[in-house]
């Protein structure tokens, strides 16, 4: 890594600590970041023209996670909405930037999405062995109500089991 580069990795660093995460309204206009964070984050991506589809589409509600100030999209949410009922679709936030309070800022705000829509039930599917995400999940009160074996096709070629979670909300 050269100066320069050391720099501005190391400015990034600093700013992923200081600045404050910001969570806007995803357009059509976001699909190829927000593809990218996805097949970064799972074995079986979604196409940026998968991900067009699902930002243009009037049932679902979509979220981008950024730092205040920038334009890099370093996370999102996606669900469908159906009457007083939610699927949340994906949620996926780059790995250089896990653990730093986006992905709760990220779920908070898009759960107010979905509540302002009328949503009164949530449910999602979350790899089992995902403990950063099972715990956040349970932080905002999901609870467990199914199990899908072989639901999530991992990079190795193996299936992984998904939990299903749910929450009702008042």
């Amino acid at each position: 890594m050269n100066g320069t580069s050391m720099y501005w990795w190391f400015w990034d660093a600093y700013l992923s600590r200081s600045a404050a995460w910001a969570v806007e309204d995803a357009d059509a206009g976001d699909a190829d970041e927000l593809s990218e964070l996805h097949r970064a984050a799972f074995a079986r991506g979604w196409t940026v023209d998968e991900m067009d589809a699902l930002l243009n589409d009037r049932a679902v509600v979509g979220c981008v996670l950024r730092r205040e100030g920038r334009e890099r999209a370093y996370g999102f949410a996606l669900s469908r909405v159906a009457e007083d009922e939610a699927e949340v679709l994906s949620i996926a936030v780059a790995e250089a930037r896990r653990g730093s309070g986006g992905g709760a800022t990220l779920l908070s705000q898009h759960l107010g999405r979905l509540c302002g829509r009328g949503v009164r039930r949530i449910v999602l599917e979350v790899d089992e062995d995902n403990v950063a995400a099972l715990a956040l999940y349970r932080r905002f009160g999901f609870d467990q109500v199914g199990r899908r074996p072989a639901y999530y096709a991992r990079a190795d070629g193996t299936r992984g089991a998904a939990k299903v979670l749910a929450l009702e909300l008042p």
